[in-house]
């Protein structure tokens, strides 16, 4: 069998090589031209499918590379904002330590005047402590001092308004314009009331003050016992248009001009 299509294929060539010999020499030419552009064409085409091989190797391998640098250039971004993170806080520390720094040495120049200046005095520590109790105990006989001058002056200033009272009875005695006060206790049964006003807001003994509710006239009282802050009053006779009530404020009757 080999044999016959050899035989076949050997009788063709033949047959062509007789053809190509009865071929007219322009038409051989183009053949041949035909057949070397064709040889040309298939040598050129295998060239660019080795040159396109090798150009989608190198491409993939570029995409690769590309593909780490991008990862790459990630992490370094990462690390960067992190370094920079660091290198403000570091700074911000460094900030904080400086001011710190010059507090601290502010404060140890001014204790190192003080300590001059306390040597400069040559007082012991021991005379400097008896010096500090002394001063206080002198502080306290002064705040002793000064509340018992001002008891004896309400004292001297009641009895002088009883005093007055008794020589000009007709004489009304006169309260601060500006003195307000509240109701906190009423006692219907003795009729008399408690005050949250007493001698440190100027109220005299004997005074009379009108209760008012809402802007309107309730009742008139008189104060019967006067206390630092507080004072006790009677209800006048004659007075109680209402019934009055905690919560009630009280002006003066006759106020100074």
């Amino acid at each position: 069998m080999l044999i016959r299509i050899s035989l076949i294929v050997a009788i063709i060539a033949g047959l062509a090589a007789v053809a190509l010999t009865f071929i007219p020499q322009g038409v051989k030419e183009k053949i041949v031209t035909l057949q070397t552009d064709r040889e040309t064409q298939k040598t050129d085409k295998e060239t660019a499918q080795k040159n396109l091989k090798s150009t989608k190797a190198e491409l993939a391998k570029t995409a690769a590379d590309l593909k780490q640098t991008k990862a790459t250039l990630e992490a370094t971004t990462t690390e960067k904002d992190t370094a920079v993170a660091e290198a403000e806080k570091q700074s911000k520390r460094a900030g904080k330590l400086e001011d710190d720094l010059k507090k601290t040495t502010t404060e140890r120049d001014t204790a190192q005047e003080n300590l001059a200046a306390y040597k400069a005095t040559g007082v012991e520590p021991k005379q400097i402590i008896a010096m500090v109790s002394d001063m206080k105990d002198l502080r306290k006989s002064m705040a002793d001092v000064q509340r018992t001058n001002a008891m004896i002056a309400l004292k001297n200033e009641n009895l002088t308004t009883e005093l007055n009272r008794f020589i000009h009875p007709e004489q009304h005695i006169l309260l601060p314009a500006a003195l307000k006060g509240e109701v906190r206790v009423v006692d219907p049964k003795w009729n008399f009331v408690v005050l949250n006003i007493g001698a440190e807001q100027h109220v005299k003994n004997r005074g009379e003050l009108l209760v008012k509710r809402s802007g309107n006239l309730v009742a008139k009282v008189v104060v019967s016992d006067l206390q630092k802050d507080r004072s006790i009053a009677n209800v006048l006779p004659g007075w109680e248009i209402g019934e009055v009530m905690e919560g009630d404020q009280v002006i003066p009757a006759w106020p100074e001009q």
